[in-house]
């Protein structure tokens, strides 16, 4: 094996040697006819794959994390590695994960296909248009947006909307700030009303996790048609089935709706499919790829978007109770730069060994630990390894965890593959075999939105109380009153921190959380209280990751990450 030190993750992925898709479905018991061929490296699976009675045998387990850094810590990285970790130890194990969005890929955060030697190949297909899922989710965005827009110019069959209160937003998957605030319908009368829109981007829109959510097809159009629009100048609320919208919406995620297999580096199977935000909406693949997966194999890795009190209370109070799934593991991935920086070090010191740093930043794994515990759930930390930790600061944090009753093992996936996860896999399997974990949601869905943002606050985040706006006031009786209250809550903030600002890391105490306003994801099946400014469409950074891309004559690939 070559050292990780000398070659790029691309580098890495390119020297893999792929092995053709039919191989990796037969090892699944997967027929030929049932694989829908995207090249020779990536296929679609059909829906008939799913078997309630598998899926009830087979044994989940999420991958979450502590608050991250910047850069992130590597829960893609470390599903991975468990995956092959599992697989190397007899185990008939499988991993299923979001599709990456290409405005980060060419941004600043790169894409999201593992890292080092614990990747999902084909990479470089996987970080840009894969088998154009995130394309059809576009598209049937937008078409909706195109709907509304005709029908507020059509004067024989207009439903009266306000287009001053109408909420859907255009999409498209790149990062391009100058798109959030728009105006359109200018240039005269044959072109729409004029009127005040913006785009975000393709991970953020409720399509994207209505597809991650839906059982079936008919289950994928009733959510469809349940997407709010706005409200009528009577103050009716206004839903898409009313332009007659899901039908056609549908059909343009006939594809997209089915998971996509790949494989890891070692050849294990992987499936990928879906990718809504974590901030703002469930943050998780689609439930289909989930029980397809669990249909498939033994044991199911799968993971939840940014730290464990979004991610992680996200697929347990949403995608769990939606689904009837239960974990019976949770992995909890840390890393001593991120419990460096939780511990008060700036971005040019996390690699800078600091027991004392990683003594304090360790209060913010401790709050996440105790959180897991709320759900039924005793978490395996991954000390996510990297070059610059120290054996003291390691032997740190596997002391103050097994005083939590509560098992470290340091993850090596990166550098070494599944040879450098056997450990960890083994902890998992342990804690799966011993039978402690007993899932259970945080929150009745009956309970009121104000109750279960006042327990998912306290609890989770451990604020001290919960303040509203006048706004939010507002939106919340409207909520109540056209008969949202009885769904779940998306809390949307940042996930820097467990309070709403992002400068408090570790683990604030005696902090409130301020709702701002109020979103309904009617489809999807939420409530979104949002907590400060949550950016729908990022932008670029002064240097953007696509300046150091290329492609040569033959075709050959370098600078994507």
């Amino acid at each position: 094996m070559i050292s990780q030190e000398t070659l790029t993750d691309l580098e890495i992925a390119q020297h893999a040697k792929i092995r053709h898709i039919k191989e990796i479905a037969a090892n699944l018991s997967i027929s030929p006819d049932d694989l829908e061929y995207y090249g020779k490296n990536k296929a679609k699976l059909p829906l008939s794959l799913i078997n309630e009675e598998k899926v009830a045998k087979s044994n989940l387990i999420l991958v979450s994390a502590i608050n991250p850094t910047p850069a992130g810590e590597g829960k893609t990285t470390v599903s991975i590695g468990l995956t092959d970790g599992l697989n190397k130890m007899g185990k008939k194990a499988i991993v299923v994960l979001r599709e990456p969005s290409l405005g980060p890929v060419f941004g600043m955060k790169g894409g999201a296909a593992g890292g080092g030697y614990s990747q999902v190949i084909p990479m470089v297909d996987i970080n840009l248009h894969f088998t154009g899922d995130f394309s059809a989710i576009e598209k049937a965005n937008n078409l909706l947006a195109a709907l509304i827009d005709n029908n507020i110019q059509n004067k024989t069959n207009n439903l009266h909307i306000d287009q001053r209160t109408i909420v859907w937003k255009r999409v498209m998957d790149m990062n391009d700030r100058s798109l959030r605030y728009i105006i359109i319908g200018i240039g005269g009368a044959g072109n729409g009303i004029p009127r005040e829109d913006g785009f975000n981007i393709t991970a953020a829109s409720e399509v994207m996790a209505i597809l991650c959510l839906a059982k079936d097809f008919d289950d994928l159009k009733k959510r469809l048609g349940n997407i709010f629009i706005g409200y009528t100048f009577d103050k009716r609320p206004v839903f898409a089935r009313e332009l007659k919208a899901q039908g056609a919406m549908a059909l343009l995620l006939k594809d997209a709706i089915k998971p996509n297999l790949v494989q890891t580096l070692e050849g294990n199977p992987a499936i990928i499919h879906g990718g809504p935000f974590g901030n703002i909406a469930q943050g998780t693949n689609s439930i289909i790829a989930t029980k397809t997966g669990m249909s498939l194999c033994d044991y199911v890795v799968t993971e939840a978007g940014f730290g464990a009190d979004l991610g992680a209370e996200k697929f347990l109070d949403i995608k769990c109770p939606v689904s009837g799934l239960k974990p019976k593991a949770l992995v909890l991935v840390a890393t001593i730069r991120a419990l460096r920086h939780h511990g008060g070090a700036k971005k040019e010191e996390y690699n800078t060994p600091s027991l004392s740093r990683v003594t304090k930043g360790f209060e913010n794994l401790e709050k996440h630990i105790e959180n897991c515990k709320k759900f039924g759930l005793i978490p395996v930390v991954a000390i996510n390894h990297f070059y610059s930790d120290t054996d003291e600061e390691i032997n740190f944090v596997k002391m103050k965890c097994q005083s939590l009753g509560v098992n470290a093992v340091v993850s090596k996936g990166w550098s070494l593959g599944g040879d450098g996860t056997t450990d960890l896999a083994g902890a998992v399997l342990e804690s799966i075999e011993s039978g402690v974990n007993a899932y259970h949601p945080l929150y009745d869905w009956s309970l009121s939105i104000e109750a279960k943002i006042m327990l998912i606050a306290t609890e989770i985040y451990g604020a001290s109380q919960v303040t509203y706006s006048l706004k939010a006031l507002a939106q919340l009786k409207a909520l109540v009153k056209n008969g949202f209250d009885g769904l779940p809550v998306c809390m949307a903030k940042t996930q820097k921190s467990f309070s709403d600002d992002e400068k408090k890391i570790g683990r604030p105490e005696n902090f409130s959380i301020n709702v701002r306003e109020f979103e309904v994801a009617a489809g999807a099946g939420f409530v979104i209280p949002i907590l400060g400014e949550m950016m729908r469409m990022p932008g670029l950074p002064v240097v953007p990751a696509s300046e150091g891309m290329d492609i040569d004559n033959n075709g050959v690939i370098t600078g994507l990450s």
